[in-house]
């Protein structure tokens, strides 16, 4: 559980830092990496719903 929540806290600083860069430089190629980023932290997120759940079943 530590573990997916630091992937997903480096995974957010990553996307903060490219959309930064898209939105404050307009460097374009920052926009798909910061796209491909948010699909990261989407599944990372649904990962983390999921053992949450189990966690608290226990």
């Amino acid at each position: 559980m530590k573990d997916l929540v630091a992937k997903i806290n480096a995974e957010i600083e990553t996307f903060k830092t490219e959309s930064e860069a898209v939105a404050e430089k307009g460097v374009k190629a920052a926009g798909a990496r910061a796209r491909k980023s948010s699909l990261e932290i989407e599944k990372l997120l649904k990962e983390f719903r999921k053992v949450s759940i189990e966690e608290s079943k226990k």
